[in-house]
């Protein structure tokens, strides 16, 4: 009988989201059960958009004090009397931590002959797919449950006519480790202001994180033709609603996108140095947007560097045409 459910996804809000359909899955095959989920202090607030997360355990694995929080987090686990494991982590000593919650029945990623002893089933991680199925490959031993999409627990607002909504922003950790995912402030306005030659109702969006980015649009938009939505949002419930409100959204590789995905909104998404086929799934109504710069290692961010060239030929753009696939798409 599995009760108590603990998950374990450390990374930034857009990974919470594309762990979510691993999950629901669960949920759906022990809908008793209470699931809590280990996670980064910083993406706590998932739980704003579902109701699968009965409880969380911050893990603050990027602080200064890593090991102190892996043993709290392990004494934590040993207590709560948990019937069942699953961890996203890639990393051999995961194995070892899910071993050493004393936890009966352990799940995760087959790094190797540790976690084939250690763990009650080691699966085999398959990176080159949308990263929603990979993490769902977790649950496939316990569940023939099959949620391809993360699915969230907001109600969609109606659509505003003609309405395109902006989201320049990415996180700022990733900006702090030299990933650069979105094109300039100064290329964001060239392109609202493009799109509302069009006639559309453009909607300008961001996160706390994105204060400076805002200012430096509504600084070098020569038309100023958009609804500025910054400040409004208060909470990712409130950013959630608005995405579903709009006919159509544009945003970077960031967690806004895979909000979008679970709300079904036509989407547009640029993306440069990251793989869109791993972040976003095949569906019709997902266009990312890639420039034609030609490079041999594109995507290279993760698969052959940890942070962005300085070139960024990649996030070069001819933004006539984008404004163009955008609105008749």
């Amino acid at each position: 009988m599995v009760k108590k459910i603990l998950a374990m996804n450390f990374g930034g809000l857009g990974d919470e989201i594309l762990f979510l359909p691993a999950l629901i899955s669960l949920k759906k095959e022990f809908p008793d059960s209470k699931i809590t989920l280990a996670l980064e202090p910083r993406s706590k607030s998932i739980t704003q958009l579902t109701n699968i997360i009965d409880d969380v355990i911050l893990v603050d694995i990027k602080g200064g004090n890593k090991y102190y929080e892996i043993l709290k987090f392990i004494k934590t686990a040993m207590f709560s009397k948990f019937d069942m494991v699953v961890s996203s982590g890639a990393n051999p000593m995961i194995s070892v931590i899910e071993a050493m919650t004393l936890i009966p029945k352990r799940y995760g990623y087959d790094t190797g002959l540790l976690s084939r002893l250690l763990l009650t089933n080691a699966v085999s991680l398959n990176k080159n797919q949308y990263a929603g199925a990979m993490y769902h490959d977790l649950v496939r031993p316990v569940t023939n449950c099959n949620t391809e999409l993360p699915e969230i627990s907001v109600i969609p607002e109606n659509k505003i006519p003609d309405s395109i909504l902006i989201h320049p922003g990415v996180s700022l950790m990733s900006k702090k480790k030299g990933c650069i995912k979105s094109i300039t402030s100064q290329e964001w306005a060239e392109l609202i202001d493009r799109l509302s030659a069009y006639g559309k109702h453009i909607i300008l969006a961001g996160g706390p994180d994105d204060e400076e980015c805002i200012e430096d649009i509504k600084k070098y938009s020569k038309t100023q033709n958009f609804e500025n939505y910054y400040g409004k949002t208060k909470n990712l419930v409130d950013l959630a609603k608005l995405i579903s409100s709009a006919e159509k959204f544009v945003c970077s590789d960031s967690a806004p996108l895979h909000i979008a995905v679970a709300l079904g909104v036509r989407t547009f998404a640029f993306f440069g140095s990251t793989d869109d086929k791993k972040l976003i799934p095949k569906e019709p109504w997902i266009t990312p947007l890639k420039s034609n710069d030609n490079c041999p290692i594109k995507p290279c961010l993760w698969e052959h560097r940890q942070t962005s060239c300085k070139d960024l030929f990649c996030l070069k753009y001819d933004f006539a045409q984008v404004a163009r696939i955008i609105c008749e798409q």
